[in-house]
């Protein structure tokens, strides 16, 4: 929860994160900028794609095991990273409603500072890279060059120039660092048996949110549209 706003949801993880088709994560009371007011909505055990790196527990061989944070990504998006790497591997990631933590954010980086965004945008096009399964693999990661795109462009006329570079300067280095990022995958299949399918919603969120007007997650989680 927020520390600021008690009542809110905070922003990064907020009651469990998830992720979409395209590999755009979102969270059970915040999905892009919309943020929920806690409301005991989400006071529920459930299992969930990720847990936010600031509300995470973790067995200590399971962590070992992967070798901990890939530490390429510096920050954002590195927690969602390695629960990826543990789903595959076939553990689950689990939400307790049974503790808070409150979350000041933007200890690192702020919101409106464009490494930021930078950051986000290169590193969640590795994770997909690292941990998507080989079906429809090359075509979700063309599609997500598209997203970022569009998204880049809405940063332009929004007159965000510095993200909107952020986001050209985010594909330039994940192509930069594209053989290294192939590598990792690679060595990541050797022990995957089976690709995992729970907790991923097969929609995209970014239509939800932007063309059908489902801002909050108990929109679309009511239409049973998650593996």
């Amino acid at each position: 929860k927020s520390f600021s706003e008690k009542n809110k949801f905070e922003y990064a993880g907020a009651a469990g994160g998830f992720i979409d088709k395209f590999g755009y994560p979102f969270c059970r009371g915040r999905i892009l900028e919309k943020i929920e007011e806690d409301t005991n909505q989400y006071n529920d055990e459930r299992e969930i794609f990720w847990a936010t790196g600031a509300c995470l527990f973790i067995r200590a061989d399971c962590y070992r095991l992967l070798n901990g944070f890939d530490e390429d990504f510096f920050a954002h998006m590195e927690e969602i990273d390695l629960c990826w790497r543990l789903k595959n591997r076939g553990y689950k990631i689990m939400y307790s409603p049974n503790s808070f933590v409150y979350h000041v954010g933007g200890g690192t980086l702020n919101k409106s500072n464009p490494k930021k965004t930078f950051l986000n945008f290169r590193n969640n096009l590795i994770i997909i890279c690292k941990n998507h399964p080989p079906k429809y693999f090359l075509l979700k990661l063309f599609i997500r060059m598209i997203l970022d795109g569009i998204a880049g462009l809405k940063f332009l006329f929004s007159g965000e120039i510095k993200d909107f570079f952020a986001v050209i300067k985010a594909h330039l280095s994940f192509y930069k660092t594209l053989k290294t990022t192939f590598n990792k995958r690679n060595e990541l299949k050797r022990h995957i048996k089976n690709y995992t399918q729970s907790a991923v919603y097969i929609h995209s969120i970014i239509a939800d949110f932007y063309l059908r007007g489902k801002k909050i997650f108990s929109d679309i989680d009511s239409e049973k549209r998650f593996l």
